[in-house]
């Protein structure tokens, strides 16, 4: 068997990330903060359209204990509308230098799979980790852009693309073709200079119901990597279809998720919900002492 859970801890995780010069130290998980600017994603579109909205969602993420900021113009929900490279620019570009000016100390994460929007925004505004939902997929030149803007990387795993990703997903093991496209992907950054890589197992990207859930259940055969984990389950279909209920009714629901990612070793919570994110992280945190 290639892949199989680990019950002992025998390999040493990577635990921080080098950041305009900064260190981000994860010896304990952290919450990143999802700011949407798009009208349209599955939970919380429409919501954060002007800038006055924009800084107080900021505000909001950073008060609730968030370290992490995530900020993303283009749904990624499936069937989602296709957005230009123009239009995911004029939506990121103010509200980037916004939260840049009136929250300089912030930490940013850009989530976005162009390279030339991850480009411009740096030029403007400065170092911030790439949130890349294709793992380089979707832009051969993503992963040359990162090395050369010295920039960390969220790799994450998605099969298809957001058009096609929830139409009939397949594996025929599920955890070790995710593992195996990781592994070649983490090599080709590496080769290149990147070595502030998190990896993210993309809950609900290419996955079915029973594909989640393996994966959740499977999290920490992902300790292999040495690599700083992110599960972002928040509110989720895995969620609500599941309970029968609606993303607006899915916060306890994925309050129970990522307590059971936590214990499956993931470092960072990507949430709406950001105070209750970081209370179930202070739980699970003394449960683990």
């Amino acid at each position: 068997m290639l892949f199989q859970k680990i019950d002992k801890p025998f390999y040493r995780k990577k635990r921080s990330l080098q950041l305009n010069g900064q260190m981000i130290i994860l010896d304990q998980p952290i919450v990143m903060g999802i700011l949407n600017l798009t009208p349209d994603s599955f939970y919380d579109g429409g919501r954060y359209l002007v800038e006055k909205e924009v800084l107080c969602r900021a505000e909001e993420i950073l008060l609730q204990g968030g370290l992490v900021i995530d900020i993303g113009a283009v749904s990624s929900r499936p069937g989602a509308k296709d957005v230009s490279r123009e239009e995911e620019l004029s939506r990121l570009m103010p509200s980037v230098a916004a939260i840049r000016k009136h929250f300089p100390e912030a930490i940013i994460s850009v989530d976005s799979f162009r390279s030339e929007v991850i480009t411009r925004v740096y030029n403007e505004t400065g170092d911030f980790i790439v949130n890349d939902i294709s793992g380089g997929k979707l832009d051969d030149n993503m992963f040359g852009t990162v090395a050369e803007l010295g920039l960390p990387y969220i790799l994450m795993h998605m099969q298809g693309n957001p058009a096609t990703m929830q139409v009939n997903p397949t594996y025929g093991n599920v955890i070790k073709e995710i593992m195996l496209d990781l592994s070649e992907k983490i090599n080709a950054l590496k080769l290149l200079g990147v070595n502030d890589i998190i990896i993210d197992p993309g809950f609900g990207f290419g996955k079915n119901m029973q594909h989640n859930y393996e994966l959740l259940n499977c999290l920490d055969s992902f300790r292999l990597f040495e690599l700083p984990l992110l599960a972002g389950v928040s509110r989720k279909a895995m969620v609500w279809k599941l309970l029968e209920i609606t993303p607006e009714e899915s916060l306890n629901g994925t309050t129970v998720l990522n307590t059971l990612a936590l214990m499956g070793g993931a470092d960072i919570l990507r949430v709406h919900d950001v105070r209750e994110a970081v209370e179930t992280i202070r739980l699970v945190s003394e449960l683990k002492k």
